[in-house]
């Protein structure tokens, strides 16, 4: 039978008791990350496919985050809190959270926990460029976010890092 590699094991346990401890403290590491419970990390780029076809719209621009490394050991200097929660929504057994880092320069965040005396962590994901999420709800396939600059960030449940970002239907001038 094979052997797994002990020091490896114990940075990934290491690595993962990190990871709910800080969610515990509500910190996450500062930047556009996905963090996940099992100590993995998703270093994520937002870029903007489009620039606003007027200025004073910021709704009109196009989004898109995109995965640019993937690490299972890694440390950070920087942590920020994501204290702020500004919505929260229940289904079946699971919560999904969004709020600000009103601390450093407003950033918005989501995560996905169960729905249990200690919030388990499943994933959290920051960014440093979102505006704080107001609103969010969940169902069986996706947590859904909702920017106050009226973006609609929709991240899949197992695999947020394939996060879809669209403009508000609701919002005249905006566009999917």
């Amino acid at each position: 039978m094979p052997r797994v590699n002990d020091s490896a094991m114990t940075a990934s346990t290491a690595m993962a008791r990190q990871v709910r401890r800080r969610w515990r403290d509500r910190e996450a590491p500062d930047g556009d990350v996905i963090m996940f419970a099992d100590g993995s990390l998703t270093v994520m780029e937002l870029l903007r496919m489009r620039p606003p076809d007027r200025l004073d719209d910021p709704r009109a621009e196009s989004w898109h985050w995109t995965e640019t490394l993937r690490a299972t050991e890694w440390s950070t200097d920087s942590w920020v809190e994501v204290d702020s929660a500004l919505a929260t929504h229940t289904h079946a057994g699971s919560r999904a959270w969004a709020g600000e880092s009103a601390h450093h320069g407003s950033i918005g965040w989501v995560a996905l926990t169960r729905d249990d005396a200690g919030s388990t962590l499943e994933w959290l994901a920051v960014s440093s460029w979102s505006n704080p999420f107001h609103e969010v709800t969940l169902d069986d396939t996706a947590v859904t976010a909702v920017s106050t600059a009226g973006r609609i960030w929709t991240f899949p449940r197992n695999a947020p890092q394939k996060v879809r970002i669209t403009d508000d239907p609701a919002c005249p001038g905006s566009r999917r």
